[in-house]
């Protein structure tokens, strides 16, 4: 929220410097975002008076200026203005000032061939309203060669963070409230103007919805005439960032934004019969004041006549009612309206306003009367006119709330003692009634007052969060114990490993567009958001893959030749009674080439299956899954190549990974080019380690290399076409583990000399004697069960 420096000191009075303020606010919990000082805006700005005007030698619209800035001898200023005259008093840009419009910084230059040293500026130039058809133009008493910032009062800007939970703040006054309560001055009682109410209100006002509309204000006032606002209302609204309309619609917006109370203005010519604020029909439709129509259902609450809807209640008003210049008699309208209804409805109809921020977060029930009246009376001050009485329907809630408050808490919770006496001071000076027995009366605009704690964090923050000391935890004695859990441990070692065998962690969204989504689960397991923050990101992702899909493409639409992405996160699922289901999964997308072609490796390489499959296992082991145990079988899912792709697993159902490279259809959906490979590991899948018995030990046991020098046999074998390298491997691991530690295949071969229908696959044995060396016989001993353990899986070994 913004305000200047001089629409607060109308509700406080203070002899405070600009720091001072900014200081305070800080310390009590209303966040300054920035500080804005006009002043410095219009540096370089000055009143000047035009001396001579004459008709420029070379062009028929403009003129020479002769130019008095008050000191020195008059500047010559080339101008374009047909207003521009001589007598006349305006704003000289003098050479070095920045135009605030556009940023464009003035020099001493020729205009067609005569020199210019500055420029006469205009209203649209100085960013200080929408007038551009000649230049400013001053009164006679304005004093030349003054600053135009000092002449114009301008004043600094404070833009304040208002959190959900204090409405109360969001108004000028409210903020003044709690500076005056911190001690930074007097806070001034609101005053209120004089009129005179006569007659009855022509209109009858009802409130047929007392659920959604517990109150509703309003009277009528005829005569009015409207037009232009008071530079004083101009300037007060401008320095929030609201746009100056009309007198009665700035009335409105100065109501609002100085005490935190939205009302609305109709033109009484444009209502028939009574007024009513009532539930919607559904398909009810109205035009609001932003120019859109809305269509309404039956949980929303409106403001209507007898022949239409004319406001979506607590939100926005209707165009077709809304205040003209001809405007003369006006009809207002304050009322009170249930913050959750008002928050469901702007949901529902995707709008914002400052008067939905307010209302949905809880307005003053008790400022209606004083409201309308602050509101009725400036009306009549600035606009003329006759007030009729008010007619008041329905009662806004007014039962306050009571909390019994121990000043002990104010220690305990909050870290700071507090004199019990500071502390009843600074609650009534926040308008909190507190009897003998510390019963504490909450004001009604208070709606986030709900127990003693909250009554600890008013005294805290008024008395200064500045003043909270920095206070060390209690520690315990001795080495501090682990607190990351081992799924945690596993999900960093994991990070560690991915990063280290080259792959650069990527972190996408957890939502995708729903046609991504959908290609990697059924439509009907998908989790929609009720609320997504966009259509493309709507549905919770059922894999990682598509999100780095999505990156990858993006990398490459930029020009990158290869992505190497992983990412650790979550899948989500529609789990048990609609529930959502999360699941920790590393997902990893390799694409472009592997090796760039170069003189020494000849012509580029692109990444395969088995780049996947290594990364895979490299990273299962990483996580502690048994990698040399591991089963790899088919499956791997419809987005992959049947033919490219496996899955790794411990027994046929428990699925650890899936690798190997997509299919042509997953990489049309995604619009990439080909080839691609893309790894997943279930991490919630891999066996966890069981707990050791006995007292833990975190040393490291001992590394003893064998005494003696290990042996190594090759085989070659006959196997059929389709069995798996990785079974004849196992099958001879298996065969002597007190012997083999270790098998590979380094060779395999297809052609001449090998039955069709058969491959030769080379393996190498790695062998660790004991206790003493192999004697031959061993060695055929142990040649012996390997050869037995091949031929089991149709192996024929060859001579």
């Amino acid at each position: 929220m913004k305000f200047s420096i001089t629409w607060l000191k109308d509700h406080l009075e203070t002899e405070a410097s600009l720091q001072e303020i900014t200081d305070t606010l800080n310390a009590i919990g209303l966040e300054v975002e920035g500080v804005e000082d006009p002043s410095e805006t219009l540096a370089g700005f000055k009143v000047a008076k035009v001396l001579t005007a004459k008709k420029h030698p070379d062009a028929d619209k403009l003129q020479v200026l002769t130019v008095d800035t008050g000191e020195g001898d008059p500047l010559q200023v080339v101008c374009g203005a047909p207003n521009a005259r001589a007598g006349m008093k305006g704003v000289l840009g003098l050479p070095g000032a920045v135009v605030p419009a556009n940023g464009m910084e003035l020099k001493k230059s020729a205009i067609r061939g005569v020199e210019s040293n500055g420029m006469m500026c205009s209203v649209r130039e100085l960013e200080l309203g929408d007038e551009h058809d000649g230049i400013i133009e001053l009164p006679e008493d304005a004093s030349v060669g003054h600053s135009f910032a000092d002449y114009q009062g301008s004043s600094p800007i404070i833009d304040v963070a208002i959190t959900p939970n204090r409405p109360d703040c969001m108004g000028v006054y409210g903020i003044a409230r709690d500076l005056a309560a911190a001690g930074l001055g007097t806070l001034k009682p609101i005053a209120m103007p004089e009129f005179e109410a006569s007659g009855d209100c022509p209109v009858e006002i009802r409130t047929d919805d007392p659920e959604g509309c517990p109150a509703f204000y309003g009277r009528v006032i005829t005569g009015v005439k409207n037009g232009p606002s008071p530079d004083w209302l101009q300037q007060r609204l401008k320095s929030a960032g609201q746009r100056p309309i009309s007198l009665l619609v700035d009335l409105t917006n100065y109501l609002m934004l100085a005490f935190g109370r939205p009302a609305h203005v109709y033109d009484l010519a444009k209502l028939s019969g009574a007024v009513v604020a009532r539930r919607a029909k559904d398909g009810e439709q109205v035009l609001a004041l932003n120019e859109k129509t809305y269509t309404l259902d039956e949980s929303m609450v409106v403001i209507a006549d007898e022949s239409q809807v004319h406001d979506i209640a607590g939100i926005m008003g209707g165009e077709n009612s809304g205040v003209q210049d001809d405007t003369t008699d006006v009809l207002l309208e304050i009322a009170y309206f249930d913050p959750p209804r008002i928050g469901v409805t702007g949901r529902k109809l995707g709008l914002a306003s400052d008067a939905r921020t307010r209302f949905e977060r809880g307005v003053d029930p008790a400022f209606l009367e004083d409201g309308l009246d602050i509101l009725t009376g400036l009306i009549v001050e600035l606009a003329g006119g006759s007030a009729s009485e008010a007619v008041r329907a329905g009662v806004p809630p007014m039962a306050p709330k009571v909390v019994l408050f121990d000043t002990d808490l104010t220690a305990k919770l909050g870290g700071v003692d507090v004199p019990a006496d500071e502390q009843r001071r600074i609650l009534e000076s926040l308008d909190f009634t507190v009897d003998a027995n510390w019963n504490v009366t909450c004001p009604l605009r208070r709606h986030d007052i709900e127990g003693p704690a909250d009554l600890v964090e008013e005294v805290v923050r008024i008395h200064g969060l500045d003043k909270v000391e920095s206070v060390a935890l209690p520690r315990m004695d001795g080495v501090a114990r682990p607190t990351a859990t081992p799924q945690q441990q596993m999900e960093r070692k994991l990070r560690r490993a991915a990063a280290g065998s080259g792959l650069d962690e990527a972190v996408t969204w957890s939502f995708l567009p729903e046609h991504a989504a959908a290609h990697f689960t059924a439509t009907d397991d998908l989790w929609r958001l009720d609320n997504p923050i966009s259509e493309d990101m709507k549905v919770m992702r059922p894999s990682l893959i598509p999100g780095l899909l999505i990156a990858a493409k993006r990398n490459a639409d930029r020009g990158a030749g290869a992505s190497r992405l992983f990412e650790l996160g979550r899948r989500y699922f529609r789990g048990k009674n609609g529930m959502s289901d999360e699941r920790a999964t590393l997902g990893i997308v390799l694409t472009g080439e592997k090796v760039q072609r170069g003189w020494a490796s000849g012509k580029s390489v692109m990444y395969d299956a088995y780049d996947a499959k290594a990364a895979a296992l490299s990273l299962l082991e990483a996580a502690g899954a048994p990698a040399d145990k591991l089963m790899v079988m088919g499956e791997a899912g419809e987005q992959f190549h049947p033919g490219q792709s496996a899955t790794l697993r411990l027994g046929p159902k428990q699925v650890l990974a899936r690798f190997g490279m997509l299919h042509p259809a997953t990489l049309k959906a995604f619009d990439m080019d080909g080839p691609v490979a893309a790894v997943e590991l279930f991490l919630d899948a891999i066996p966890a380690k069981k707990a050791p018995k006995g007292p833990v030990s975190f040393a490291r046991p001992g590394f003893t290399p064998p005494a003696l020098q290990a042996v190594t046999r090759d085989f070659a074998f006959l196997v059929p076409a389709d069995l798996p390298a990785e079974d004849l491997l196992k099958a001879v691991r298996g065969s002597d583990k007190a012997n083999i530690t270790a098998a590979r295949v380094f060779d395999l071969f297809t052609g001449e000399g090998v039955p069709e229908g058969k491959k030769s696959l080379a393996i190498e044995v790695t062998l660790q004697p004991q206790e003493k060396s192999y004697k031959d016989a061993d060695l055929k001993a142990i040649a012996d069960n390997v050869v037995a353990a091949a031929t089991k899986l149709g192996a024929e070994l060859r001579g």
